[in-house]
């Protein structure tokens, strides 16, 4: 029996499947066993016209590929050159099972790219299971960004033939390439980060308040709730939030692309985090992910280490908005099916945005509002206090005028980001000050006795919930390092209990 490797799906994630095949007596014939899907049955006649156009003949034999284990359900193209391999390398002794394969093959042997390839080789080595793989030649570039990997591209079958024939003195033909871009190191980890700024906050005119919002959202990753009415700026501020957001590791970037690449999309490799942005009649199954079959990951799953932007909040219906509490508490998301069970990590800063009223018109101070109290009311109570408990900062925004002046630009505003980054993990914190638990915020939020005083009239006051209060001490910590401030202080605590909603 000879073995390879090869991988396949189960949610986001990539499953090792071991290609095992025997060539036995008996009348000849071609077998795919272990759960293949269509695709991989098809794989049978690409493998008979690949190998026979590379004068391979095939012996009189019953020829049985298995693919282990044999209770997950395995798809896709990318393990035609393992089977292909399996077979033509049959006579040889030679011990395979360290390689990981894969490739879709062509009629002529060719051996192509797959859509499925990146995402799988990148979860395969942030589990640490793979060392060496066989891979399209073309894939190479993409792959050169994923290190601890040896990766031999191969352009046709008789290539990946000769490469395993001599296997022992192969030698990879990708090198490993760093990311280009800004960066700086911090116990032993990279951070990157961009200076493109493709909308920038110097756009926004006016609006200090919600810009200085903005700037303790990005920087602690603190989930933001913009108010105001139709024209103010809200779309645009929640747009720009993405440009100046905390550096990424490699980690992350990759992540990031592998998310990308679930989508069919180009990874860019570029330190940019996701920005998702679902209607407000998308259904839950887009936004959470699932299906008939097989869970398939939703906008909350993409917008993972990124923004996730609800315009219109309130319009989104009652069942997303309360579905949208555990992602927003545990950073995850878990999808039950008959067939499957699948959790996601889901780890976004949330933003919305609403209007003030039903018609939009009730803060702006040229324009009448048309909407009675009752109907003011039924808009409001479609966020549940529950809901509205899970957000650290809500900002009212008022009309902006055009004589309005520019204050700060998205390059300063990252700038200050940047700052708090490094403070941060000069203090021991492996998480965002949004992120911090318990046990953290009792090491890092330390407040001064003024602070302490104010935080517990408020309390009083405002009846905070439990929930409430950490998130008023984890805000009101981003504010402190804004100010550089080892303990959060008075003025620290009443700003950040400024933007608490109420009512």
């Amino acid at each position: 029996m000879k073995m390879v490797s090869c991988a396949t799906y189960e949610g986001i994630e990539a499953k090792v499947v071991h290609v095992e095949s025997t060539l036995t007596k008996g009348l000849p014939s071609f077998s795919v066993v272990g759960m293949a899907s269509a695709s991989i049955n098809e794989a049978k006649e690409r493998v008979k016209s690949a190998l026979l156009s590379n004068e391979f003949t095939f012996p009189p034999k019953r020829i049985t590929i298995n693919l282990a284990p044999s209770d997950v359900k395995k798809e896709g193209s990318q393990f035609d050159l393992s089977i292909a391999l399996l077979i033509a390398l049959d006579y040889l002794e030679d011990d395979f099972s360290e390689w990981f394969v894969f490739g879709e093959l062509g009629l002529d042997g060719a051996i192509k790219e797959n859509i499925q390839l990146y995402p799988l080789i990148l979860s395969l080595a942030n589990q640490k299971i793979i060392k060496k793989a066989v891979v399209p030649f073309e894939s190479l570039e993409k792959l050169s960004k994923i290190s601890g990997v040896e990766f031999y591209g191969v352009k046709r079958l008789d290539e990946a033939i000769e490469l395993l024939k001599n296997h022992l003195n192969a030698l990879p033909n990708c090198s490993y390439k760093k990311i280009d871009y800004p960066s700086y190191k911090l116990d032993e980890e990279e951070y990157y980060y961009d200076e493109r700024y493709k909308e920038d906050f110097s756009d926004v005119k006016g609006q200090e308040v919600a810009k200085r919002a903005a700037l303790i959202s990005a920087a602690g990753f603190h989930n933001l709730l913009l108010e105001g009415s139709p024209g103010c700026g809200k779309s645009m501020i929640a747009q720009r939030l993405r440009y100046i957001l905390p550096p990424l590791s490699g980690d992350d970037i990759l992540d990031i692309a592998k998310l990308d690449a679930l989508e069919a999309k180009e990874p860019e490799f570029r330190p940019l985090r996701s920005f998702r942005a679902p209607h407000h009649s998308s259904t839950t199954a887009s936004i959470f992910g699932g299906g008939s079959h097989k869970a398939m990951i939703g906008e909350v799953g993409l917008a993972h280490k990124g923004v996730l932007f609800f315009d219109e909040l309130p319009h989104f219906s009652r069942l997303v908005l309360e579905a949208l509490r555990e992602p927003l508490q545990d950073n995850k998301i878990r999808i039950s099916r008959v067939n499957s069970k699948v959790e996601y990590p889901s780890d976004f800063l949330f933003v919305g945005a609403m209007n003030p009223c039903p018609c939009g018109n009730l803060l702006n101070e040229q324009k009448e509002c048309r909407c009675s109290d009752l109907e003011i009311q039924r808009y409001k109570n479609r966020l549940s206090d529950p809901f509205l408990d899970r957000i650290d900062i809500c900002v009212v925004m008022q009309h902006s005028g055009v004589n309005d002046r520019v204050s700060i630009s998205s390059k300063e505003m990252h700038a200050e980001v940047i700052k708090i980054h490094k403070i941060a993990k000069a203090r021991g914190q492996s998480s965002f000050n949004a992120k911090l638990n318990d046990d953290e915020i009792e090491k890092y939020c330390i407040l001064s006795d003024d602070a302490r005083a104010v935080l517990s009239r408020a309390v009083e006051q405002f009846a905070l919930s439990f929930r409430g209060i950490k998130k008023i001490q984890k805000v009101s910590r981003t504010i402190a390092d804004l100010d550089e401030s080892e303990i959060i202080e008075k003025r620290h605590i009443l700003e950040a209990l400024s933007y608490r909603r109420r009512g």
